[in-house]
Parts: structure tokens; sequence; C-alpha cells
């Protein structure tokens, strides 16, 4: 009884296959920070024995109760130990928001899709190297973001409008995508697109997924060709995070009820203020610095951040 009315708390262990030896190295972190375990929980399906599948999905989340002796030091036990055990281990707190979130914003390069359109557009213009270099540094943190999207931006300068169209129609969905989409639309939930990247390729990923808001840069066209140039202000990290505000006042919904999903380093001001922010396959500086990461799973891996079972989803889907 003596761990009644103390602070609860969820810890969510991620891989293709889970196995007795990730749950026994969770469980001993957790003790060693002065934690109870209440419960144990399988979200995911059984997993075949014989075999992983690419895109199979196991999840433990584990129930605890109890004020962590350090939580600094738990969550970096648990950051060791995913990096250690090749697996995605996440810490929550168990609050009334954690099952009432209302809106999810995403990300759009290598987060809804496996690409950096950017770069795409720089192939297909001859300088896809260059670009690429900056792309990187810039989402690693190494650069400032609307320095380095000017940069990228003169380079693509004289591209032909038809190319747009032709990458658009390349661009692959993210692995758990359409599932994670589908699930939100189906239990009510808003989305957004908060992109850095352009609008003509968000609205394209828009009308396959169902998106209901979209936010990215305006590419400038004239007489058929890509000036060089975007129209109006530039999405940056912190017009990222500006944005989530407005969308969640104008849904009259809190921040607490927001879940941020991004990868790279101009996502950071929205995760850190969502109440749920999740790197997503992202960069090391992102993922050490964000308070949740998957990298193992696809993006519907983060129904399971949310409390959501296989079961739960195959039950809504079949009502």
């Amino acid at each position: 009884m003596e761990q009644q009315g103390k602070p609860r708390h969820i810890v969510t262990l991620l891989a293709r296959r889970v196995a007795a030896h990730h749950i026994a190295r969770v469980t001993a972190v957790t003790v060693e920070q002065g934690l109870n375990i209440d419960k144990i929980t399988r979200l995911s399906g059984r997993v075949p024995l014989e075999r992983i599948e690419a895109n199979t999905k196991a999840c433990v989340e584990f129930s605890l109760r109890g004020i962590p002796v350090d939580l600094t030091a738990l969550r970096a036990s648990l950051l060791e130990l995913s990096a250690e055990l090749d697996i995605d281990v996440a810490y929550q707190e168990d609050n009334i928001y954690r099952r009432n979130r209302r809106l999810v914003v995403f990300d759009m390069d290598s987060t809804l899709i496996e690409a950096e359109v950017i770069d795409e557009l720089a192939k297909e213009a001859g300088v896809g190297d260059e670009v690429a270099a900056i792309t990187d540094a810039a989402m690693r943190g190494e650069l400032d973001f609307k320095a380095s999207f000017a940069e990228r931006m003169k380079l693509l300068r004289g591209l032909d409008e038809s190319v747009l169209a032709a990458v658009a129609a390349r661009l692959q969905l993210t692995e758990g995508a359409e599932n994670l989409m589908s699930t939100l639309r189906m239990l009510g939930y808003r989305t957004a697109i908060l992109s850095g990247g352009f609008d003509y390729f968000a609205r394209h990923i828009q009308k396959q997924l169902g998106i209901d808001y979209i936010y990215a840069n305006h590419l400038e066209v004239v007489d058929g060709q890509v000036t060089g140039r975007v129209c109006g202000e530039v999405v940056d990290g912190q017009r990222k995070a500006q944005l989530l505000r407005e969308i969640a006042a104008s849904e009259n919904i809190s921040l607490e009820q927001v879940i941020a999903v991004g990868d790279g380093a101009n996502d950071l001001p929205m995760l850190s203020i969502a109440g749920l922010g999740i790197a997503f396959r992202a960069k090391p500086l992102v993922k050490a610095t964000a308070k949740q990461s998957i990298s193992k799973l696809g993006l519907d891996g983060i129904l399971y951040l949310m409390g959501l079972s296989d079961r739960d989803t195959l039950l809504w889907q079949h009502e």
C-alpha cells in the first residue's frame, strides 16, 4: 500500500522483436530508481518466432509507480539501454493528458516521407551532392536553418516547373504513415504538416493521407522556372512552434494535448512545447534532446506511445 497515491509513469519498449533480456534490463533500471512495476502489458500482436519480417512491430508497456531517485539519470539510463540493445525505450509521466491528446503535427521531409524534397529537386538541377551536404549539416543543427535554406534555394534557380510533378510522383511515404493516419482519423484527431519544405509537395501528401492543415514554404515559379526564392515567411524551427501554438488555440486544444513529430534540429522548438514530442528516426542531436524517440519502428509506433494496442486499433477498424 505504500506506493498508493504516488506518481505514475509509463516506460514503453519498442523493437522489431522484444526479447526476455530486453524486459529484464528495463526492469533493472526502473528498480534501481526506486519505482514499483504495477503491470507489464504487451501492446503489439504476437511476433512470429521463426522470422522477423521487415515491418514486424513489437511493444511492451511498463506501468510504474513511485518517485524516481534521479529522473535525469533514469532518462539517461534508458537512452543508453536503447543504444546498447538496439531498441527504443520511451519514458513519460502517466497523467490525464496521455490518453487525451487531440492534435498531431508532423514535419514532412524524412518524417512523413522518406526523402528530403529539396535534395530531390537538387538532383534534377544537377547540384544534388552540394545541396545534400548543406541539408545534412542544417538537420544536424550545425548551420542556421534560414541561412542554409537560402543557400540551397539559390542553387535551384532555373529548374523547370515540370520537374515538381515528377518529384512528387516518386515520393515514398514512410513505413506506418498510412496506418497511423487512418487510425488518428478514426479516433477524431486533428493533424497538420509543419514543414520547412514546400507547400506543393505538402498538398500532395495531404491528399494521400487526409491531413487537416498544411504549412510550408511557397516555392516561387516565374515563366515556368523556379526562381530560387520562396514567397512569404520561411517556415523555420521557431515558425513551426508558433504555428503549433496557433493551430492548438484555434482548435481549443492545450499544448499538453498536442503530439509533435520530427527528425531535424529545426523541429526541436515544436517538439519541446508539445505534450508529447517525438524524435522520429532523428539525427543524434535531436534524439538526445527530445524527450521521446522512435528509431526502430515505423510511424505507427507512435500509437504505442499513446497507449494504444494493436488489438484496440483492429477492434475500432471493424466496428
